[in-house]
């Protein structure tokens, strides 16, 4: 790769790696219709892997020949919320790799695990001390809470305590941004239109939230209803907004569109696992469908950008 475009290779790349690693799972979860889904899972983790590996090397050369560059993308109002999507991809890696090999589950579990401890201190602390304008706030601020939240889907094999911690630290931020983001909404300005497909970040917590809160609780009770149905309600809400998204231009942050509906598959299959109610088992076949349809268009949109230079360059 030429040095001016690892330069310019942005930290949120590392959400295809979240996008891809989310529909692996989903394909295992959904094992139930076909095995050639899990086994089309199985592939998609070592894909992710490897990609994941590519797109370190990548961004530690950056870090060490353009460290001002990094350095920059971590001060930055909202480029520093993707930092974690390093983290949360190793977390969702340890997922997948629970239904492979349990050694290589625990050592993503606990690298991604202790690496997103220290991104979650310090997003926290770097919003209390730095003045924001509400203009600047987006959903990509509920990145590092989702992450917490996914510590526990693998996490409660290992530690129950610490699943707990983080889940109780993910929802608590989730219920307070989205207070926040949803004032930002309404009576700021709309976000800039690079930004418009963050939207989708919005369904993740409560998606993520009910698959580790009933991975926790052995079982599904009113808390996780509420969780479930209102991951359900943002997506009806996001895809009667259709017309808006298609008509964007293509950015790297289309890819946000992609782990939010990795998440909501997953969570409908857990709920038809548990339930055995047919209107899960239907929802599961057409959110696959829906999921997999927009993982492969914007898939195929990144290699092209890619090899048109219309990524890492200049902005």
């Amino acid at each position: 790769m030429e040095g001016s475009r690892i330069k310019n290779f942005p930290i949120s790349f590392f959400a295809v790696i979240m996008g891809l690693t989310g529909l692996a799972i989903a394909y295992m979860r959904l094992s139930f219709i076909d095995e050639f889904l899990r086994n089309s899972g199985i592939f998609l983790t070592y894909f992710s892997t490897s990609l994941f590996g590519l797109f370190l090397i990548v961004y530690i050369t950056k870090l060490f020949k353009y460290s001002s560059e990094v350095k920059k993308e971590f001060n930055h109002p909202v480029k520093s919320s993707f930092f974690p999507t390093i983290s949360i991809s190793l977390l969702l890696l340890a997922v997948a790799y629970g239904e492979i090999n349990v050694y290589f589950a625990f050592l993503f579990w606990l690298f991604g695990s202790i690496l997103h401890f220290i991104f979650l201190v310090r997003t926290l602390t770097f919003w209390i001390n730095k003045e924001f304008k509400v203009e600047m706030i987006n959903p990509a601020w509920f990145i590092p809470v989702v992450g917490a939240i996914i510590i526990p889907i693998q996490g409660i094999n290992y530690s129950k305590e610490l699943s707990w911690f983080f889940f109780s630290i993910g929802i608590i931020f989730w219920i307070c941004l989205f207070t926040i983001v949803f004032y930002r909404f309404i009576f700021h300005n709309p976000l800039p239109e690079r930004l418009y497909p963050t939207f989708f970040i919005l369904i993740a917590p409560p998606a993520v939230g009910f698959i580790s809160y009933t991975k926790i609780n052995t079982g599904i009770d009113a808390f996780g209803n509420i969780l479930f149905y209102f991951a359900l309600f943002l997506c009806i809400v996001l895809f009667a907004l259709i017309k808006k998204f298609i008509k964007l231009k293509f950015y790297i942050s289309w890819w946000a569109y992609t782990f939010p509906l990795d998440a909501v598959t997953i969570a409908i299959a857990l709920r038809y696992r548990m339930t055995n109610l047919p209107i899960y088992e239907y929802l599961s076949y057409i959110f696959v469908v829906i999921t997999t349809a927009v993982i492969s268009f914007v898939l195929i949109k990144t290699i092209f950008a890619v090899t048109r230079r219309e990524i890492c360059v200049e902005e």
